[in-house]
């Protein structure tokens, strides 16, 4: 199964001005944060202390992921990578090793 991480901040351009807009759909995002967390969409998440970006990894496939992400743009920003479990990196080493010793 392929692991996603997702590094993700705001969108300044349509972030709301006023205060009480701003924290009102910074609720409604950790609400759906929250729902992703709870459903499996996402296994973790986190916001970096400067509250202006952060992380969060799922293991959806692609396509479950697409619909997943789409409820928070354009308000966030994603920039997503699939990544590798350390028994996939060693596995992968141990595959070139291999095959250089042929």
């Amino acid at each position: 199964m392929t692991r996603f991480y997702i590094k993700f901040k705001k969108n300044p351009l349509t972030m709301p001005t006023a205060p009480e807009e701003q924290i009102k759909l910074w609720m409604k995002l950790l609400g759906d944060v929250k729902k992703d967390l709870a459903s499996g969409g996402m296994t973790d998440w986190g916001d970096c202390v400067d509250i202006g970006e952060g992380y969060c990894i799922s293991e959806l496939d692609e396509q479950k992921l697409h619909t997943m992400i789409l409820k928070y743009v354009p308000f966030i920003i994603f920039d997503i990578k699939p990544v590798l479990t350390v028994d996939q990196v060693m596995e992968s080493i141990q595959r070139v090793v291999r095959a250089q010793s042929r």
